[in-house]
């Protein structure tokens, strides 16, 4: 697939960074770190906020490091996927100096992030409540793994979370092991919470002058996403298994062998299963009375499922998703990450975008390719104003600045 361009306006946002932004005017001093922290701060720096990157001498990051793949600077892809549009101040907080330079960073914001293990900001002075003694309308957000209870002492790594908290007992073949999702999707999940946390919190702030503390875990936060399956358990008592591709409650919904590769059948109802039927060339299916409703057909999967396997082998994957979709049947061939990406562009959905290196503020090298926000904004959309910073890039800009208006 070869390099994407859009247009300077549109879902994609907009790649010159000028202009208003939703978020104009808001400063985030961002002490977190690996994903969760950073994907939320990053959604919120795409729409305008001013996010300072707290960083450690030397290190930085963790992410910066966990590579393969780099870039040509050797930053690692994984840190460059959550970090743009910051800028990155490296401050030692085991000194005064350091925590000081801290201090005065806060002052000048109206956001605190953090996802150090609870109590080391406590430990460092740079906690909740005595920052907030000072800065009454501070919005506070701490993201932890396990709560800062009788959690508190256990790491919060998106592996963990994701066995602990039920996700991998759900995903997997039936007869497998429990198997991961495959990116740290309670990171993601709960960097989302925490945004939106953030932004009520500060809708209060504007119509109190009150800040608050806003706290997110990973664990809640998959609690929360595991959605229809959690209610089964809160609801009915029902402890879910793992069924591969299908769906607990839906048939058929899941993958099917094409003769190429697999194709993705999402029925939602009886009308789309007719519309299955009939595309298939068997339109009879409709009226058996193991498949007449939803039902019925959760009740006899595995009869309908080796019916249309025998269908669909016929065909390829692509025939199949032309010819369901022209029927109003809600299917799609598995595709690679590469073949996504040409998807979206197709559509004319956001897909990679390059931030020039013009914008960059001093950074140096090719373009940086990012992707692009999903958020759309007819207004103040996304803007792309500058590309992940190199360790320490705007320290001196920063500190100098501050302290010209201390």
């Amino acid at each position: 697939m070869g390099t994407q361009h859009h247009a300077p306006h549109g879902p994609a946002g907009v790649l010159d960074g000028v202009g208003p932004g939703a978020l104009d005017g808001l400063r985030i001093a961002d002490f977190s770190r690996v994903l969760a922290g950073p994907y939320a701060t990053m959604l919120l720096a795409d729409l305008g906020a001013d996010v300072v990157k707290i960083e450690r001498p030397d290190i930085g990051d963790d992410t910066r490091a966990w590579n393969p793949p780099a870039d040509h600077e050797g930053t690692s892809t994984y840190f460059l996927s959550v970090n743009r549009n910051k800028r990155s101040v490296v401050l030692d907080l085991t000194t005064e100096a350091g925590l000081e330079q801290a201090r005065a960073l806060v002052a000048e914001s109206d956001v605190v992030v953090e996802n150090f293990r609870p109590g080391t900001m406590e430990r460092l002075g740079l906690g909740h409540r005595e920052l907030r003694a000072r800065q009454p309308g501070l919005v506070y957000c701490s993201i932890s793994g396990f709560g800062s209870g009788a959690g508190a002492a256990i790491p919060g790594y998106d592996l963990l979370v994701q066995a602990v908290g039920g996700l991998m007992s759900v995903t997997g073949d039936a007869a497998g092991e429990p198997v991961k999702a495959g990116v740290a999707l309670v990171d993601v999940i709960t960097g989302l919470h925490a945004s939106l946390g953030i932004l009520a919190a500060l809708r209060h702030r504007d119509a109190t002058g009150e800040g608050q503390h806003v706290e997110v875990n990973l664990l809640g936060s998959l609690l929360s996403a595991m959605v229809n399956q959690a209610s089964a358990f809160a609801v009915a008592g029902v402890v879910p298994g793992r069924m591969g591709n299908a769906h607990p409650s839906i048939a058929p919904y899941e993958t099917f062998p094409a003769s190429d590769r697999p194709i993705a059948i999402a029925v939602g109802n009886d009308r789309q299963f007719a519309a299955l039927a009939e595309a298939v060339g068997d339109p009879d299916l409709a009226a058996d009375h193991r498949f007449r409703t939803n039902a019925d057909r959760v009740a006899h999967r595995a009869a309908l499922r080796d019916i249309l396997t025998e269908r669909l082998g016929a065909s390829g994957a692509d025939h199949w998703a032309a010819v369901l979709l022209a029927a109003g049947v809600p299917a799609g061939p598995v595709n690679t990450l590469d073949e996504a990406f040409a998807f979206a562009h197709e559509l004319g959905l956001p897909g990679i975008v390059d931030i020039p290196a013009a914008n960059a503020n001093e950074a140096v090298g090719d373009p940086s390719r990012q992707v692009a926000s999903p958020i759309a904004l007819s207004g103040t959309p996304a803007r792309y104003r500058m590309p992940p910073p190199r360790l320490g890039q705007h320290t001196a800009e920063i500190l100098h600045r501050d302290s010209d208006h201390g």
